[in-house]
């Protein structure tokens, strides 16, 4: 499993990286606000481990900028006596609290609990950037307003939600949405997906169902082209 440590004190640093690494986690170091951030939302990791004070920006701005696109679970690292830094840091996304100094194989087994139950929410909560997809209450929502789904329209989201990043032919999506092979009426698959797109990225500024022409769509967050 691989966890993020962001973290400005070098002996703690040391101490979770050594040790860490000894339980077979692969471990990635942030020594401040600006790169924990950066690696926090541009890299998928199984839990984040999170100090309050760092130079360049508080884990206040990561945990921010970090729930603005994923939901990665988050551990933050609190001074004893700062009960206020803890429920902030709950109430604005944090999924656990370590007050220093702390217990490594405490931590260790909340990095284990977290990582758990964030397997088992992900096998019925798809969640990309601004988008969620609740495969059990089947809702989808991006920046938290509910799409307004037909029940096929739901379906092809969870087909691509569950494939995002991968490129998913006429065909493939025939079989998987509709559960056979018709590729001699693709345009049933088009019409299908415009109706999508205009409800899931009509509304929203950050364009997420792209057509890859003579291949197939995607789901995906393009950071440089937010056109379809």
């Amino acid at each position: 499993m691989k966890v993020l440590i962001v973290e400005d004190e070098h002996k703690v640093v040391d101490y979770l990286r050594s040790g860490l690494g000894e339980q077979g986690w692969v471990v990635d170091v942030a020594l401040d606000g600006e790169e924990g951030t950066h690696l926090a939302t541009e890299f998928d990791y199984d839990v984040i481990v999170l100090d309050v004070m760092l130079p360049k920006r508080d884990g206040f701005g990561v945990l921010k900028a970090l729930r603005a696109r994923k939901s990665t679970p988050v551990i933050m690292l609190t001074a004893r006596d700062q009960i206020n830094d803890r429920v902030r840091g709950l109430r604005e996304g944090a999924d656990d609290y370590l007050t220093k100094p702390f217990s490594f194989l405490e931590l260790v087994e909340r990095l284990h609990a977290l990582a758990r139950r964030t397997r088992v929410q992900e096998s019925t909560l798809l969640a990309i950037g601004d988008l969620y997809v609740d495969l059990i209450g089947r809702r989808a929502t991006r920046e938290g307003v509910r799409l307004d789904l037909t029940a096929k329209e739901f379906q092809l989201l969870s087909v691509l939600a569950r494939r995002h990043g991968d490129i998913l032919s006429k065909a493939a999506i025939t079989e998987l949405v509709w559960d056979v092979n018709f590729e001699s009426q693709a345009n049933v698959v088009e019409t299908a997906i415009k109706r999508l797109r205009a409800k899931l990225d009509g509304p929203f500024r950050t364009k997420m169902l792209h057509t890859v022409r003579g291949m197939g769509y995607v789901l995906e967050i393009r950071e440089e082209a937010n056109t379809p």
